[in-house]
């Protein structure tokens, strides 16, 4: 391959960045990939910076000396964000998604990938000062959700398990009381899942009493972690007092009426 134009480098370059959110790349390993001087990369690096930040699909950050480098972080403008989250409380408020029981489907959402990066995305711009080595979430509906999430803070995603399995060793579990069930549920962590004294951020796509999210910070606590934030998709307006506090929610649903067939969601902008 002959040495790339100036237009390639940087098309290359944004390309590695946005696709390596949070990740630290030494200014070294560029210059030995482009083949350029660390001067001339310098100014390739400035050009995406200024190309992302002019239309707020991110930042561009460098850090000086020796363990320096430079790494994307993803984001979009406060403005963007809560015009994303009007347009998806449209989609969820249609009548459509009312489910038997007065449940609200949310699957295709989740398993939008598009969707689901986007949220991930604003998820950390609100909760990047929390400074978390991991994200924790139990299985099933809500893992999609937390790996962007996780993928966005570019750190590892834990998964608690309401079943053991030998795959993954020695568990540490709990019994929980689903908030809004009121059913005594059980709740495991492999023991080397997490790091003692990790900072946690606790991921679940609805919730409700806070029943599961309460296990979710007990068994982490259990195996010496630390939970610094909790993040849900959408929180219920009933009831009114739940059973954690200071979390981050995208929307709250206040009622699914089967009746008239109609759904009141609304977003919490930021």
């Amino acid at each position: 391959m002959g040495r790339a134009k100036r237009m390639e480098r940087v098309v290359a370059l944004t390309k590695i960045l946005v696709d390596h959110p949070q990740h630290l790349f030494s200014f070294s390993y560029f210059c030995k990939k482009f083949e350029v001087a660390k001067s001339t990369l310098s100014e390739d690096v400035l050009a995406v910076k200024n190309g992302l930040e002019l239309f707020g699909l991110g930042k561009v950050e460098t850090l000086a000396g020796a363990a320096g480098g430079v790494r994307f972080i993803p984001g979009h403008s406060v403005a963007d964000d809560n015009e994303f989250l009007k347009e998806l409380a449209l989609k969820l408020s249609s009548s459509d998604r009312i489910l038997p029981g007065g449940m609200l489907y949310v699957t295709d959402i989740l398993c939008s990938p598009h969707i689901v990066v986007r949220l991930g995305e604003i998820f950390r711009s609100r909760l990047q000062h929390l400074a978390i080595d991991y994200v924790m979430t139990v299985e099933t509906r809500g893992i999609s959700l937390a790996l962007l999430v996780a993928r966005a803070f570019n750190v590892p995603l834990v998964m608690a398990r309401h079943d053991n399995y030998f795959t993954e060793g020695p568990t540490v579990n709990i019994n929980y009381v689903s908030g809004s069930a009121k059913e005594i549920r059980t709740m495991g962590l492999p023991k080397r899942a997490l790091q003692p004294g990790s900072r946690i951020l606790v991921v679940d796509d609805v919730m409700k009493a806070g029943g599961t999210a309460r296990g979710m910070i007990e068994l982490a606590t259990e195996v010496g972690a630390n939970v610094v934030g909790k993040a849900f998709l959408i929180e219920t307006a009933t009831p009114e007092n739940k059973l954690v506090d200071d979390y981050t929610a995208f929307f709250r649903l206040y009622d699914i009426d089967e009746e008239t067939r109609k759904i009141t969601i609304e977003p919490i902008l930021g």
